[in-house]
């Protein structure tokens, strides 16, 4: 895979000032293996409450990239360890969680790119509440499915189309 985010965003002033092209905040942690990736977007819309994650990463993740609206919630955790290894065994690129991890070290040791706010020891709700394939708000930046995350070390960048020519 071959891209910057620094680049992507010198490359394209224009995506970036008319909206097609948005940066998230700068508070995302790093975990897993995988510290570059990118993937179209699969989303979800959930509060506290991380069935409808087990279930959409159960699935063939085919290179995606999962979005997570989770409220920004500090306190409890969407994904774990054993998520994460899912994902990484499902085909899945990276997760994007607007809320918390745990497991961190188990995360850690899996090939996937994972950000999120933070790790909170607290395990989440089974219940299974929450929206798929459905338009997020992550930190002020609308998320579609179908649009494609790129992260690297210098951030997370949400783009309306496909930027980069990955190998």
């Amino acid at each position: 895979m071959t891209f910057a985010t620094t680049d992507l965003c010198d490359d394209h002033p224009q995506l970036l000032e008319d909206g097609r092209l948005a940066v998230l905040p700068p508070v995302f942690q790093h975990y897993g293996l995988r510290r570059t990736f990118c993937g179209r977007v699969t989303t979800l819309k959930v509060f506290e409450d991380n069935a409808l994650v087990r279930s959409t990463l159960e699935a063939p993740g085919n290179g995606n990239v999962l979005v997570i609206d989770g409220g920004a919630s500090l306190r409890r955790a969407l994904v774990g360890g054993q998520l994460a290894l899912l994902a990484q065994d499902n085909g899945w690129a990276g997760i994007v969680v607007d809320g918390c991890v745990r497991d961190s070290d188990e995360i850690n040791a899996c090939d996937i790119g994972v950000r999120a706010l933070g790790a909170h020891p607290q395990k989440s709700a089974k219940k299974g509440d929450g929206e798929r394939n459905a338009r997020i708000v992550i930190c002020g930046v609308p998320v579609n499915p179908g649009d494609w995350v790129y992260a690297d070390a210098d951030g997370i960048l949400i783009a309306q189309q496909k930027l980069a020519t990955l190998m």
